[in-house]
């Protein structure tokens, strides 16, 4: 399929994930978590053993088995591809690595336009693991659906700017304000690169995809609206004919909510700091919401998860269209079990 294409029905189309994405009528409220295939559960960490991480991420079999394991064990509507934001980085030639308690380290940070170079366009032969994973997914999956994923050019400019994570983005943000023409270019050139990245997941089978723009809650709105909305408009709009729900997703981002709905999304992902229905409010009708426990209180007594768990429910009753998850990632440290609890308590709890 190519965005060309009049999408068509398939197994997946009318799941209950894909049925709240388009905001129609569900059989119950479906729920996924951001990082469900990762460390809290053990099987993971067993399969995953001596493994670096960019290198599981090319691995075919192993994206197979780590992307079903929290299908199997939890019960979610919705798998979520095994990857991370980096990947296509990586793939073109970007020498970054995943350090263990870091994060993506870049060896040589961009900071001038000669630098930009070292960016080339993604193609889909630079992730055939990914095509060849997802397609071994959908054989697994069936009806569940599968959600692709990348990071946004904020996020990603952020990393490669800062040459690793950064509580402050001072010399990303230095380039913004300072050589606004240089981070112009370079964020359109990582909007040019994620939608390829996400193009290839959605043409090998992923029934909706997810744009993680993880650190532009650093960002004031007017700031967002100028210097970076306008490369999440391109991803979003590259991959629009395709016909899948497009997720947006950002932590500390409550003030960009509207935005972030503005640039394209069909469903936008909700932090815990922002109650649904106040964030409703804020992103205006036409969008489906995606949230937002605080993935904190997964550590807690199974009566203050209910409860918890109901709060966030009762602020999304007049939602049109809800999909439960977490405020952010599963933490690692988490109980699979009180994850388990949490999606058949959601599933009883709403089903109609």
């Amino acid at each position: 399929m190519t965005a060309n294409d009049t999408p068509q029905p398939t197994a997946t189309y009318d799941s209950a994930f894909l049925k709240a994405c388009r905001r129609e009528p569900v059989p119950h409220t479906p729920v996924w978590f951001m990082r469900q295939a990762g460390r809290s559960l053990p099987e993971y960490r067993k399969v995953r053993e001596g493994i670096p991480m960019l290198e599981s991420c090319t691995r075919p079999e192993l994206v197979t088995e780590i992307t079903l394991q929290p299908v199997r064990r939890l019960g979610v509507d919705a798998a979520v591809f095994y990857s991370d934001i980096v990947v296509p980085l990586k793939a073109i030639g970007v020498d970054l690595d995943i350090k263990p308690g870091v994060g993506p380290v870049v060896e040589q940070p961009i900071r001038t336009r000669a630098d930009l170079a070292r960016l080339r366009d993604l193609t889909p032969e630079d992730v055939s693991y990914v095509t060849e994973a997802i397609g071994m997914l959908t054989r697994e999956l069936g009806a569940t659906p599968l959600i692709g994923f990348a990071g946004a050019p904020f996020t990603l400019a952020s990393y490669l700017v800062e040459g690793g994570p950064s509580r402050t983005y001072e010399n990303a943000k230095a380039m913004m304000y300072g050589d606004p023409e240089l981070w112009a270019d370079l964020l359109d050139r990582l909007a040019d690169i994620t939608a390829a990245f996400l193009k290839v997941q959605i043409e090998a089978g992923a029934s909706a995809v997810q744009l993680f723009d993880s650190w532009a809650g650093a960002l004031a709105p007017a700031d967002y609206r100028k210097s970076v909305m306008p490369a999440s408009v391109k991803v979003f709009d590259a991959v629009a004919g395709y016909g899948v729900p497009r997720v947006h997703f950002g932590v500390g981002t409550g003030e960009l909510l509207g935005l972030m709905g503005e640039a394209g999304a069909d469903v936008v992902g909700v932090d815990w700091r922002v109650p649904l229905d106040e964030a409703a409010r804020r992103v205006g009708p036409g969008k489906a919401l995606q949230g937002n426990l605080d993935p904190t209180v997964l550590f807690t007594d199974k009566d203050t998860l209910t409860a918890k768990a109901r709060e966030v429910l009762d602020a999304a009753a007049g939602l049109e269209g809800h999909v439960f998850n977490l405020g952010h990632g599963v933490m690692p440290n988490t109980d699979p079990d009180a994850l388990t609890r949490l999606v058949e308590y959601v599933h009883t709890a709403t089903a109609r």
